[in-house]
């Protein structure tokens, strides 16, 4: 469902009001919990739209246009009463475990794992309404309203969140026993050229991801850029054709863990497994937090364990 013109309205002044306040891009996207780009793109976009420049912009700074001034002090008086409205909403439901929840996660993630453990987190929960939207890591917290957000990787540089662990991941080297069986098994990531491979290309940046191993004997962590001859956007599509022999996939476990686990898919390369990737549930930091929103995290936190896949590699 698309997002009401009306209230993308909405989103676009508070980007616009953010940007203004932090004096930068920058300083305001670490504050949102978003990227540089993303509210780059929706200023722009809003300036577009009503024919009007509201920014300077130049290689090192920003400031205002009178037009830009002008709506900026009206844009003050909006956010001041919608902070009034939501304290007071935050005041009102900090006391009861029922309510609306959003919930964003990366799509594969959702359809992976979330789905299959979604009736269990229902019954935990009774009284609740989820909201689940995707989300590959850019959305705004406060401005899409979202109250939890599952993230991957390093957290640091976004002040303002709060974050749960949520545990660890590895991405794994996949294929089907008969692929190896035709086809062979490579001990190293140098022996990969001889292999058909199915690359995965991040659609938020438009880059093919690189395949990252570590040298058991060293350490020393070697990024192989696959030369595939497919390349697929999405990680569930990836894990399909994979399964259907048409080469080697690189992902992170989570993807496919039911076939990892019955051996109907074998891992390659274990003993070069680079480092796991940390998982968090954040949120926006806030004096009340709803009895609902902690509760849905602890059961989040409780979920994740079945998320996991066969933690270290073998030793040496």
């Amino acid at each position: 469902m698309s997002t009401p013109a009306g209230f993308q309205r909405l989103i676009n002044l508070l980007h616009f009001a953010r940007v203004a306040e932090a004096g930068s891009f920058a300083e305001a996207a670490r504050r949102a919990g978003t990227t540089t780009s993303a509210l780059s793109k929706a200023v722009s976009r809003f300036e577009q739209a009503h024919g009007v420049r509201l920014l300077h912009r130049t290689t090192h700074a920003i400031s205002l246009t009178a037009e830009g001034e002008r709506l900026l002090e009206g844009t003050r008086d909006l956010l001041r009463e919608a902070e009034r409205l939501e304290a007071t909403l935050d005041r009102a439901a900090a006391s009861g475990a029922g309510g609306r929840i959003r919930l964003s996660a990366p799509a594969t993630l959702i359809r992976a794992r979330l789905v299959r453990q979604l009736p269990a987190l229902l019954r935990a929960n009774p009284d609740i309404e989820l909201e689940i939207k995707v989300d590959d890591g850019t959305l705004d917290l406060a401005a899409e309203g979202i109250d939890i957000a599952i993230r991957f990787g390093d957290l640091s540089g976004q002040p303002g969140l709060v974050a749960t662990p949520l545990g660890s991941f590895p991405h794994v080297l996949c294929a089907t026993p008969r692929y190896v069986e035709l086809v062979g098994e490579p001990r190293s990531p140098a022996d990969l050229e001889a292999h058909r491979q199915i690359g995965f290309r991040d659609p938020g940046n438009g880059r093919l991801l690189a395949w990252q191993f570590a040298d058991p004997a060293d350490g020393r962590v070697v990024r192989l850029l696959p030369r595939p001859r497919i390349v697929v956007e999405d990680l569930g599509a990836i894990w399909s054709m994979m399964r259907t022999g048409l080469g080697l996939a690189w992902v992170p476990a989570w993807v496919g863990l039911i076939e990892l686990r019955a051996g109907r898919v074998v891992e390659l390369l274990r003993d070069w497994r680079v480092a796991e990737t940390p998982m968090h549930a954040v949120r926006l930091e806030r004096r009340q937090t709803p009895r609902r929103v902690r509760r849905l995290l602890d059961d989040l936190r409780e979920a994740a364990v079945e998320w996991r896949y066969d933690a270290s590699p073998p030793s040496s």
